[in-house]
């Protein structure tokens, strides 16, 4: 999807659609990867496909979900104590693949989705600590992480097989 296979006539359809551009190109670096590659850590960081998709996933969901409409979900955070959660979100063990987490990731975006539809851009984040945020607010930054975490995904999938291009 380029720039131009979406509506931009509305400030509400170029967020969703530069968000949907990420989304897709994140997912689109996973694709044709084994569970095994896609674990592999091949640069000198820590981050490899599929942990970049599983917090890509749980961000959605968190977003979305808790921040933005308020949910409160059980034992998700904030609520769950989970020493270094920030490191967390990243680590992938034999037990995920890239099967799961590219259906959990397409399963969040679509209740973000829902849940985007039904607000106007200027809604207060749900969540109280975040009330002075609003829908707007919360879409550009989650332009902003997806298409950071697409990119490391396109380093690191050069690095794998030698694909390039987002």
């Amino acid at each position: 999807m380029t720039a131009h296979q979406f509506s931009t006539s509305t400030e509400r359809e170029a967020l969703c659609g530069f968000l949907d551009k990420q989304r897709t190109d994140l997912l689109r670096k996973v694709e044709g990867v084994s569970d095994t590659d896609a674990r592999m850590t091949p640069t000198v960081s820590s981050l490899s496909l599929m942990g970049l998709l599983k917090h890509s996933a749980l961000w959605e969901r968190r977003w979305f979900q808790i921040i933005v409409a308020g949910r409160a979900l059980p034992d998700e955070w904030p609520e769950a104590e989970v020493p270094d959660w920030r490191d967390e979100d990243f680590r992938v063990d034999e037990q995920d693949t890239v099967k799961h987490w590219a259906a959990y990731f397409e399963e969040q975006v679509a209740i973000s989705r829902e849940i985007t539809a039904g607000l106007s851009l200027e809604a207060p984040c749900g969540r109280p600590d975040l009330a002075d945020r609003n829908l707007r607010w919360v879409l550009l930054h989650l332009i902003e992480e997806t298409a950071r975490h697409a990119g490391h995904a396109d380093i690191i999938r050069e690095s794998l097989d030698g694909s390039r291009g987002i």
